[in-house]
């Protein structure tokens, strides 16, 4: 089968031909590379049907030809790419959430769209703990120490200004246990912590040093450090506000490494400057309108990055290989495992 794959600057060819070297020998692989670096404003009718996108339809439209799959990361898949390949048969996403994908034109074309879900799952969890080690043994506000010109001097005792604390002994929750959370639960308990898990559509199960509890409430009481790993739906958004702040642990902390929508970030400020939460470190906030320091960051003991959670080598490698697979199952008869839109292909 004729395969076209386009590389952008987050997943570049480079990538895409390492993951998908076990499909030369049976499919003809094009490649196209596209270098824009930034996201691009909606220029067309059909590309307000797309987000998070690098390239332009065009491109895409102008080589897609008879290619039979076509394999994307962040390419813009419109209307007008779709119309200008007669031949496709599956469309291949290689992230997780596949917004710059018009799956409503995809379907009415009966093709199928797959994506790879969990793909960054095991970078994410790295990240969360990470962020509690970062949080309990008080690296931020060390390291703001060490810029603004501090010294410890001769005396190892001078340390005690940043006394922190062990992982092991102290209570993680988990809000949500999907690919994430259940990930960070056995990291968790590796460093000797007791996990409480609150998911109203998960059943937990038997898990080593963990309890499933019935409401966030009884989590939010009992637990120091307290992690987010749910969808962004809008039964989610502002999940945690100034009720939920206060229902914490006093000298708890707080990880989000979901969405940013799921903090109140003006309840979560507030928090932190009366002294009840003892740090927060995230990986997702809203963008300033004026482009600057987010203002979370004037407390010395949070921690921000900029969505970078599933950015590594082996997350991009992960999710190419993902892709790959469901190439082969496509061209053995087999059943796709990841249909994003599923239940309208097969109507």
């Amino acid at each position: 089968m004729k395969i076209l794959v386009v590389g952008d600057s987050f997943v570049p060819v480079p990538v895409f031909e390492r993951g998908l070297a076990g499909l030369r020998g049976e499919h003809r692989l094009e490649y196209l590379q596209l270098d824009e670096a930034e996201e691009l404003v909606p220029a067309t009718a059909s590309e307000c049907s797309i987000r998070e996108y690098l390239g332009t339809p065009a491109q895409l439209a102008a080589r897609i030809g008879d290619a039979e799959i076509l394999i994307v990361h962040g390419a813009p898949v419109t209307e007008e790419v779709l119309a200008a390949a007669p031949a496709l048969k599956l469309i291949c996403c290689a992230r997780g959430g596949p917004v710059n994908v018009d799956v409503a034109a995809a379907s009415a074309r009966q093709i199928p769209l797959v994506n790879t879900p969990g793909k960054n799952a095991e970078s994410v969890a790295d990240q969360a703990l990470a962020f509690m080690i970062m949080l309990a043994r008080r690296f931020p506000k060390a390291q703001r120490f060490l810029i603004e010109g501090g010294t410890l001097g001769e005396s190892a005792y001078e340390g005690a200004r940043f006394l922190g604390h062990d992982l092991g002994g102290h209570t993680l929750g988990l809000v949500g246990f999907g690919n994430v959370g259940s990930r960070v639960q056995r990291r968790a308990v590796a460093f000797g912590m007791g996990l409480l898990v609150y998911d109203p559509y998960v059943r937990v199960g038997e898990l080593a040093s963990t309890e499933q509890v019935p409401t966030l409430e009884q989590l939010l009481a009992r637990s120091d450090f307290v992690s987010l790993h749910v969808r962004a739906t809008a039964e989610t958004e502002n999940l945690f506000g100034t009720t939920q702040f206060a229902a914490m642990k006093r000298a708890s902390y707080f990880v989000n490494t979901a969405r940013e929508s799921l903090v109140d970030e003006a309840a979560l400020d507030a928090a932190l400057a009366s002294g009840h939460l003892a740090g927060a470190a995230l990986d997702v906030v809203r963008p300033r309108a004026d482009g600057g320091p987010h203002h979370l960051l004037r407390h010395d003991n949070v921690v921000i990055t900029p969505h970078i959670g599933g950015a590594t080598h082996e997350t991009l490698l992960r999710g190419v290989t993902m892709v790959a697979e469901e190439v082969s199952r496509f061209a053995a008869g087999e059943s796709l495992r990841a249909v994003v839109n599923g239940a309208v292909v097969k109507a």
